[in-house]
């Protein structure tokens, strides 16, 4: 059999070898390096080995026979149809009064996405040594317009706007490292950066998009504002909930330093903030939680269940009423245990609606495990 052969069309010239290799064939990034790298590629008839290296238009890259399974390219007039990595994609968003979460299991692909990658571990270097490292494979989902990242606990989203405006771009490289900051060097494209449309607390996880060109930002900021996004969490909590719609109007200080609810309706920061809270499992005095976030306020989740009288496990700010004491943790949870388990929108370059499901990360798994057991 020929070896497979392609041009570099127009959406792809300035693009990294191994970036384009990933978006065109729909294999792991660790896969197209290893490709790259053990000289099963060419370009322009001569073997290439940097996976860095950025592909001018026209030029013909050609991969050795059986290394990659074909499938249709990104030049097409297909080129902007979505294409998962993880997940799934959808015609319909979730409804209200569902079955209530559980911790989903990984699930399976549609027959266009990849397999998972075969060797983990592959990691982009931070450039600050205090910055989490970012394994490969955070990225669920990417194409010109967006790309969807299971954040790893730890990772800020984005830099604040005042610090930003106080270090400037130079002193930037010095603090550290943001999820925005990181994912263009880790797409291939440092010098595209994305837009962050929301975010997830530092020692949250879960899923978080980020829009890639102008037009994608506006219209994303614009279903963000609009609430018509799917955004589910799941958490572990000290206290059980009851299954309710809770509304409330929060405030940056409740009146004891604190972000919380106020009964002051005309309240001149006040945001109406409403969270649909359901519980799957409960052992005693833990529980199993599902937020469904209606709106999408600061620390929303995490103010409404501990007024809730059910802070999260490892939670330390919102665990108690005002002037009062901690509620009892005893969980030994070392941070809030908070997952952006599903995120859904409509894609704004096709106008589908696509949806994506993570499983929550290690640590929520073994706290989980725990709890279950009594222990």
């Amino acid at each position: 059999m020929p070896p497979i052969q392609f041009v570099v069309d127009r959406r792809e010239a300035g693009q990294t070898l191994a970036a384009v290799l990933k978006l065109r064939f729909g294999i792991p990034w660790a896969r197209a390096k290893r490709l790259v790298e053990g000289q099963h590629v060419k370009v322009s008839g001569q073997v290439e080995t940097d996976v860095a290296r950025r592909l001018k238009l026209g030029k013909r890259v050609e991969l050795a026979t059986g290394t990659v399974e074909m499938k249709k390219t990104s030049g097409g007039k297909d080129s902007k149809k979505p294409e998962q990595q993880k997940g799934t994609v959808t015609g319909n968003k979730g409804k209200p009064g569902e079955k209530r979460p559980q911790v989903p299991a990984p699930r399976k692909t549609a027959k266009t996405a990849p397999k998972a990658p075969e060797r983990r571990g592959d990691r982009v270097p931070p450039a600050h040594p205090l910055a989490p490292s970012l394994e490969l494979d955070a990225i669920v989902y990417v194409d010109d317009a967006v790309v969807v990242v299971n954040k790893p606990v730890g990772l800020t989203t984005m830099r604040h706007k005042d610090e930003a405006d106080e270090f400037g771009e130079h002193g930037q490289r010095f603090l550290t490292k943001t999820l925005a900051g990181m994912l263009p060097g880790l797409l291939g494209a440092p010098d595209r950066p994305v837009t962050a449309v929301h975010r997830l607390d530092r020692d949250t996880s879960g899923l978080v998009v980020f829009a890639r060109t102008s037009a994608a930002a506006e219209n994303l900021t614009k279903q963000f504002r609009k609430h018509t996004t799917e955004r589910r969490y799941l958490a572990l909590t000290r206290g059980v909930p009851k299954a309710a719609r809770i509304a409330s109007v929060l405030v940056r200080d409740r009146g004891d330093g604190r972000r919380g609810s106020t009964t002051d309706l005309i309240a001149e920061d006040g945001k109406r903030a409403v969270t649909h809270v359901s519980v799957s499992e409960s052992w005693g005095d833990f529980a199993l939680v599902g937020c469904r976030l209606e709106t999408g306020r600061t620390h929303q989740a995490r103010i409404h269940l501990g007024e809730a009288g059910a802070p999260l496990c490892g939670e330390t700010v919102y665990d108690r009423p005002i002037n009062g004491k901690p509620r009892p943790d005893g969980s030994g949870a070392k941070r809030p245990m908070l997952h952006a388990t599903r995120l859904g929108f409509t894609h704004p370059d096709t106008g589908e609606n696509v949806v994506w499901e993570v499983a929550p990360p290690r640590d929520f798994g073994d706290l989980l495990i725990k709890l279950r057991a009594g222990r």
